[in-house]
């Protein structure tokens, strides 16, 4: 998932520069792409635009300066391999560099690509984002599953809720360990 966004891998591989508005700081989201099979995205909540962070933008506007294939009409992921004919493929990418580097840094957990949606989801509720707001950046047709399969409860943040409840039963600051 590119930093800060809620697209779906399938999504991400899908986009072409076209879709990347620099001027407006937002991408757009028309198509995905499954076994390297080009189609519409999966609901229409799926196709709003997405906010683009500055630090997003500009890693972009790095990688397309990189490119070889930079063209509007290239695919923003294209494959070396395929001569920019298709995008990459995300199982190698996750296979053969992104489960590696984790395993290197001693996350030891099955990690998939729908591990960063979740990811994101839950951070973005740390951070106090409001669930309307969750709901449309992962582009869900109901703040439910956002809430319920795809975030998770922050433990600091599950303690000092405990500990609010316990202030108001007991009445008095608790030891802090």
């Amino acid at each position: 998932m590119a930093a800060g966004t809620g697209l779906r891998i399938s999504e991400l591989f899908a986009l072409k520069w076209s879709d990347v508005h620099f001027d407006r700081r937002e991408i757009s989201v028309t198509r995905s792409i499954v076994f390297q099979v080009v189609g519409p995205c999966k609901t229409e909540a799926s196709q709003k635009p997405i906010p683009m962070d500055d630090c997003l933008a500009e890693a972009l506007e790095v990688w397309r300066a990189q490119s070889h294939y930079r063209a509007d009409s290239d695919w923003v992921f294209a494959s070396v391999n395929s001569g920019g004919r298709l995008p990459y493929w995300g199982q190698p990418i996750m296979r053969k560099i992104i489960r590696p580097v984790a395993i290197n840094l001693g996350i030891s957990s099955r990690l998939g690509w729908h591990t960063f949606r979740h990811t994101y989801s839950t951070l973005l509720r740390a951070t106090g984002a409001d669930i309307k707001v969750m709901q449309e950046l992962l582009r869900h047709a109901s703040a439910r599953v956002t809430l319920d399969t795809y975030t998770q409860a922050i433990t600091d943040k599950k303690r000092r809720a405990q500990t609010k409840v316990v202030r108001l039963l007991v009445g008095r600051e608790t030891r802090k360990k």
